[in-house]
């Protein structure tokens, strides 16, 4: 299968397995505005590997967001190995959350935000989310736990205190994905995971390629 340019846009030809190279975690990662030029510019000079189609339904507007706190969220949901009907827990309603709630719900998952403020229940209600929980008034661990635990915890917040927090909430074999960026250190209790089988993990945002996969996946839900 090829790649082949789209309409409007000056793209190389090269085989889709060109843009399938894991470069988010390559020594040699290139990043514009930090490593090369670019970024915040009406034109930019960048690597084709690099670059991805913006479906035609989707504004520049629209993109945009999808292309940062997009990818990272909709790319660790659909590599946690989480399944219809799992329980997922969205830590975080702002930035990344609100993004998290929306992949999640429209993955088929059954989607637990947790958030700080009964303000918020509304608005992710309307994000997809079927359960709230306000961690300033409620144990996020014991609502977590009423639910079964959560088959996989997407931790959106900066905060390693807030993630540590929630560990608990895990369902047997259950998953915290990390996408957070904290300085803080977390305290993970060997028993809790031993006994139950369960993990923490992080996951950086990913390739042009992922970029283009979260792009298709939100115009066609």
């Amino acid at each position: 299968m090829e790649a082949w340019p789209t309409s409007g846009c000056r793209m190389a030809w090269r085989p889709l397995w060109w843009w399938r190279g894991d470069f988010i975690t390559s020594s040699y990662l290139q990043v514009p505005g930090i490593t090369y030029d670019g970024g915040y510019a009406d034109y930019v000079i960048a690597p084709t590997e690099a670059t991805a189609a913006i479906p035609a339904e989707l504004s520049a507007t629209e993109a945009a967001p999808l292309m940062c706190a997009g990818i990272t969220t909709y790319n660790a949901l659909r590599n946690s190995c989480a399944r219809e009907g799992d329980t997922v827990a969205i830590i975080g309603v702002v930035g990344l959350g609100h993004l998290g709630i929306q992949f999640a719900s429209k993955m088929g998952f059954k989607t637990v935000a947790v958030g700080r403020g009964k303000d918020k229940e509304d608005l992710v209600k309307k994000l997809g989310a079927v359960h709230y929980i306000d961690s300033k008034s409620q144990n996020a661990v014991e609502e977590l736990v009423k639910l079964g635990g959560a088959k996989i915890i997407c931790g959106t917040v900066p905060s390693g205190k807030a993630m540590n927090a929630v560990l608990g909430g895990l369902a047997v074999n259950g998953k915290l994905i990390m996408i957070g960026v904290s300085d803080e250190s977390m305290e993970v209790p060997p028993t809790l995971f031993t006994l139950g089988r369960r993990l923490v993990v992080g996951w950086p945002a990913g390739t042009s390629m992922d970029s283009q996969d979260t792009l298709s996946f939100s115009v066609l839900s």
